[in-house]
């Protein structure tokens, strides 16, 4: 195990950015790295991870519940990673694995917040119960424009997907102002280059982060 896999042990990432910004694949690539170096690896995603929240995420993302509102929304988002963070990443961090979500927090502080309309306030106020304190090391975002992403999507788009081009050019702004106001957490990767391009950027980032703990 090299000296960064070592450091990462512990650890919790997230990947986060907008619909059809290449979080799969850098995910999927991010873990098989890490595996491959001994490290023990716990990849989870939002909503979902549990048995519980997968049940949850098929009602927030099924295109007949078009008529829930944003309250509703965020809540559920919500009661699924208090689940998720209680009995997978709580545990793995403890058991001193690498955790790998794809989506967290930010997600909602920019899909029901940003271009929701939600306050910030309520929504973090949230979190701190749902999080109970384990709060990511860092946060990626991988930033793609609006017709980058509109190209990767797969045409049968959920309800998230469905909500219209405007509410997604702020969801990218609410990322991209996550990042300004905590530099110290969030990490914006250019995700509009190849794909190997850009996990090469990412592993530089991590290294950079936590080997010599310089931000982005």
């Amino acid at each position: 195990m090299d000296k960064i896999a070592t450091t990462l042990a512990g650890k919790f990432i997230v990947f986060d950015g907008p619909d059809g910004s290449g979080k799969s694949t850098q995910i999927a690539r991010f873990v098989q790295r890490y595996r491959e170096q001994g490290l023990t690896v716990k990849e989870v995603r939002e909503p979902g991870g549990t048995l519980i929240g997968e049940q949850i995420r098929d009602i927030l993302l099924d295109p007949a519940n078009d008529g829930m509102t944003m309250p509703c929304e965020m809540l559920l988002y919500m009661a699924s990673r208090a689940h998720l963070v209680e009995q997978e990443i709580k545990p793995a961090i403890e058991r001193g694995e690498l955790v790998v979500a794809d989506r967290f927090v930010s997600a909602t502080l920019a899909y029901q917040g940003t271009a929701g309309g939600l306050p910030v306030e309520w929504i973090q106020q949230v979190a701190e119960v749902a999080v109970a304190g384990f709060w990511p090391s860092l946060t990626f975002i991988l930033d793609v424009d609006d017709q980058t992403a509109a190209g990767r999507l797969n045409p049968l788009l959920d309800r998230m997907e469905l909500k219209g081009k405007a509410f997604h050019a702020k969801v990218r702004e609410g990322f991209l102002e996550q990042a300004k106001t905590w530099p110290d957490r969030y990490c914006v990767i250019d995700a509009t280059m190849d794909e190997n391009t850009v996990e090469k950027a990412i592993h530089k980032a991590v290294e950079k982060w936590f080997l010599t703990m310089n931000f982005c």
